[in-house]
């Protein structure tokens, strides 16, 4: 198994200035507005995480993620863009929403990801990966439960053979809890993007003012009807138009651009 915070020191990470994240909707941050509407995500917080080391000014950050992306398209976009920008560390999470198309094979996944990570590594010093969420909890893709684990488990395999350190949100706990997801119950929420970006920021050996980990606040328990209601308002208003956009082989990033292709001063 590989080692989340193998390779990694303090002293060595306080020295990044730069970071280029590459990925889909989870890296681009949805579910996670800002004040102007804009998405923020684990990644920009990340970013912030890791600014906050060094001198101010003296840290660029790019984000290249597009929800909805394919793995295929991933690496024909974003890899040699993130390449060409040469950054310090790349967060490279892919490949989710190739596992969630029926009839996938994460095996097959795995290979063309392996690739991907394999050119990175040409030319970046660190290349973080994220494994899958363990979805027992989740409705609709806990069914889905074993491919996951499976590409879960080759991308632990592939960063050991090529020496990445590994952001393993199957082992983060704090994100099965229904609080951290959004209402569309398929991204994180605010809450849940600020957990799994400290618990990225310790896997790079950094200090981080909170456990990622820590338990959430007691919970007012749902009634039964209370649920079945919210089940019904999440079928309708999320999950009928996710297996809508999906039959008709179409993405809601269809028309959306990175919101940051470039390395600029954060």
């Amino acid at each position: 198994m590989a080692d989340d915070s193998k390779n990694i020191s303090n002293g060595a990470q306080s020295a990044i200035g730069s970071y280029a994240a590459v990925g889909d909707s989870f890296t681009e941050g949805v579910g996670d507005p800002g004040p102007d509407g804009a998405y923020i995500g684990w990644a920009d917080r990340l970013a912030v995480l890791l600014a906050d080391q060094r001198n101010e000014g003296d840290f660029r950050y790019a984000n290249l993620a597009v929800r909805g992306r394919l793995l295929d398209r991933i690496i024909e976009e974003q890899v040699p863009r993130a390449k060409q920008l040469a950054p310090e560390l790349v967060t490279f999470c892919a490949g989710g929403n190739d596992i969630l198309r029926p009839g996938s094979d994460p095996d097959a996944v795995a290979e063309r990801y392996e690739a991907a990570v394999a050119s990175l590594r040409e030319t970046v010093p660190t290349v973080l990966l994220c494994t899958g969420f363990d979805t027992r909890g989740v409705p609709v893709l806990k069914h889905l439960r074993g491919k996951i684990a499976t590409y879960t488990a080759h991308v632990r395999a592939i960063a050991d053979r090529h020496d990445c350190p590994v952001l393993d949100l199957w082992s983060l706990k704090s994100v099965q809890d229904r609080r951290a997801w959004s209402e569309d119950r398929l991204h994180l929420s605010a809450d849940g993007h600020t957990r799994v970006a400290l618990r990225a920021a310790q896997v790079l050996g950094l200090a981080v003012p909170a456990d990622p980990d820590q338990p959430w606040p007691p919970e007012t328990e749902r009634t039964a009807a209370e649920a079945r209601r919210d089940n019904i308002h999440w079928a309708r208003e999320h999950l009928v138009p996710w297996i809508g956009r999906r039959l008709r082989g179409v993405s809601s990033g269809d028309d959306v651009a990175p919101k940051r292709p470039d390395l600029l001063p954060l």
